[in-house]
């Protein structure tokens, strides 16, 4: 490994932006704000770009020890940073991307009373975000992993005083929590078993041991917890539902956050800790079964939302579920390249959702929307781009990224392969659906300036119509239009794949699971299966025209003869209403009766009122004596003292 001594710098730079706006923004100018915003975030994204210049497939790793932090007994944790190929690419993502969003949310949340906070806020989640991923150990990941979770919180609720709002930045923060045990639990196992938790430290010894091919042993059963954690924090199933509410928060927070970096957090934990999963097949089978039906299970509900922040957030939920897949057979470089395509196209749908959402008042609801294509031909322009390449339509990013999962799955097992493909038509057809309810047609919102509305942070825009977005927001736009283009052309070659494998090419899971499903197709058959996953797309993509488009009375027909079976679709399968029949009412009800009437109420404040009683009944006997008669006062005196002096004859006796 070779020292850097930029590293540090990496997630200082924002850190201290965040402390600067969170101090002094409240008494500064808007511009003040932003200056500060955009510098250190700025600075941390070129100083990136610096780094990565430098940087190649055959680079040995980066590193910088900034301080001596844990020493307990044999057990050391320093506060160092690490970067090699996989966390350079993270940087990037993290970085560029959320240098982006950044300049974005100067123009989106311009008119905000609380503008200090939510840049500051943006710039603290940049330091813990960029902590997780340069982190040399998983003690230091951790850090970075709670950091993001609380700066997820404070960003969700951003605008507290909304009930929906607070509610769902405390259901994101409780959730993850429960993740984030399994998390700690496998932390404490890996201390108790490796005596450490420095990842060159603890792989140098996993590296040696046999895959555990039969039952669960300690391997599995630390893939399996590492697993719990990032199912809460990349929202998969069951942990996933925080993830829809999370759209409660500003359009940049979803963009940025849920989007682009944060959820990815799992994703690339698991494939940092790549060693470990390895050798435990049954954990990397969990893996990919989880992953899987989260794709499909997740793109099902997104058919039938009609809010435009929901359908991405179920996509989201369903995008991730495909980099668990990927992740599940082994094939960790093609996982993190549909992260990294995922960050330009996914955070660009989020982007352009609030430029439309910005440009008609605040609407949300797609049913009210129709017709913007031409009052936005910027922002259509740039979300039609996005909405091809999550479709997976060639050339564009999606089609590399998710193409390489599909033939990695194929390969592992055929039913993942299989529903990998579903799970593509679908997400091709409620993309465009998405798309021709917002810009086809005629538009179907008030035209009246006194009835416009607001936009979701509570400011009205004036316009009686649709308008087209400042160019501080659609310049972001059309940067990760571009790289949504050509993001995907790393990939030819398998040059994505041979950059990484410097990461990957330590065990052999790849090979593990090939032998377990048999030999790899020829080239043939992967032209062929990339055939098919392209003509799905097409499918999607023609359903999504003929329904919405061309007939677009036919949905609401359909959605009545299907009925119960449209209603689950659109209540999400009421697993919340489940989650909170099951484990949200009992525990209320349990904490309300058992802790609150019986502990608190029963034992705590009636041993503190029983003992106020009790006295008050002392006290008044006592307070008799204080008579105001001289002859009383005399007559204790002399008492007390008789008292004394027996009990000093008695003293004197023994």
């Amino acid at each position: 490994m070779t020292q850097n001594p930029y590293l540090w710098l990496l997630p200082v730079l924002p850190l201290a932006g965040a402390t600067i706006n969170g101090v002094f923004g409240r008494r500064s100018s808007k511009k003040a704000i932003t200056t500060i915003a955009l510098v250190f975030c700025g600075a941390a994204f070129l100083l990136a770009l610096k780094i990565a210049f430098g940087f190649s497939s055959a680079s040995a790793p980066y590193y910088f020890d900034l301080a001596h932090w844990i020493r307990a007994g044999n057990f050391e944790a320093d506060f160092s940073f690490y970067l090699d190929q996989l966390s350079l690419v993270m940087l990037l993502v993290v970085t560029g991307v959320g240098f982006l969003i950044h300049i974005y949310s100067v123009g989106y949340m311009a008119d905000d009373d609380g503008y200090y906070r939510f840049m500051s806020y943006l710039n603290l989640f940049m330091f813990f975000m960029l902590t997780l991923v340069l982190a040399k150990n998983y003690l230091l990941m951790f850090i970075g992993w709670e950091g993001v979770g609380l700066a997820s919180y404070l960003l969700i609720g951003f605008w507290f005083t909304k009930d929906s709002a607070a509610s769902a930045g405390k259901k994101a923060f409780i959730v993850n929590r429960i993740g984030d045990f399994g998390f700690l639990i496998a932390l404490f196992l890996i201390i108790q078993h490796f005596g450490s938790l420095d990842f060159t430290r603890v792989f140098a010894a996993v590296q040696p041991l046999q895959p555990e091919v039969a039952g669960t042993g300690l391997l599995t059963s630390i893939g399996l917890l590492l697993m719990v954690g990032a199912a809460g924090k990349s929202a998969q199933i069951p942990l996933y539902v925080w993830l829809p509410d999370a759209m409660e928060g500003p359009t940049p927070v979803s963009a940025l956050i849920h989007a682009a970096t944060m959820v990815t957090a799992g994703v690339y934990m698991v494939a940092r800790s790549h060693v470990i999963f390895e050798r435990a097949p049954g954990a990397l089978t969990v893996v990919a079964v989880i992953g899987t039906l989260t794709a499909l299970f997740a793109a099902t509900i997104g058919i039938a939302q009609t809010d435009i922040k929901k359908v991405l957030a179920y996509s989201t939920v369903s995008q991730l579920g495909y980099m668990f897949m990927a992740c599940g057979v082994a094939a960790f470089s093609a996982g993190i390249f549909h992260l990294m395509t995922h960050a330009f196209f996914k955070g660009l749908l989020f982007l352009a959702a609030g430029s439309v959402i910005h440009g008609v008042g605040g609407e949300q609801d797609m049913r009210k929307m129709g017709g913007l294509r031409s009052f936005m031909p910027w922002t259509f322009g740039t979300m039609g781009i996005a909405t091809l390449a999550i479709a997976g339509i060639p050339p564009l990013a999606g089609f590399w990224s998710k193409d390489e999962i599909l033939w990695r799955a194929y390969n592992a097992n055929p039913l993942y392969w299989l529903i990998g493909v579903i799970t593509a038509f679908i997400t091709s057809f409620y993309m465009f659906r998405l798309l021709y309810m917002t810009f086809a047609g005629d538009y179907r919102g008030s035209r009246s300036s006194e009835t416009h509305g607001h936009d979701d942070h509570g400011h009205g825009h004036g316009h009686g119509l649709p308008h087209e977005s400042p160019w501080v927001m659609l310049g972001p736009l059309v940067v990760l239009a571009i790289l949504s283009v050509v993001g995907g052309l790393v990939g030819i070659g398998n040059g994505f794949e041979h950059f990484l494998a410097p990461v990957f090419n330590t065990a052999p899971g790849a090979e593990i699971v090939a032998e377990a499903s048999g030999e790899a197709a020829g080239k043939g058959m992967e032209f062929f299966l990339m055939g098919v996953s392209v003509t799905v797309a097409f499918a999607g993509w023609f359903l999504a025209y003929f329904l919405y488009s061309r007939r677009p009375e036919l949905p609401e027909r359909i959605a009545t003869r299907f009925g119960a079976f449209y209603q689950a679709v659109v209540n999400k399968y009421y697993v919340d209403e489940l989650y909170a029949s099951l484990f949200v009412k009992p525990l209320l009800e349990g904490s309300t009766e058992i802790l609150w009437k019986g502990v608190d109420q029963g034992v705590v404040d009636a041993s503190v009122n029983n003992a106020a009683d009790s006295a008050r009944h002392v006290s008044d006997r006592v307070r008799h004596m204080q008579s105001g008669n001289l002859r009383s006062y005399a007559g204790w005196v002399a008492a007390g003292g008789a008292a004394v002096i027996a009990y000093m004859v008695w003293m004197g006796v023994r």
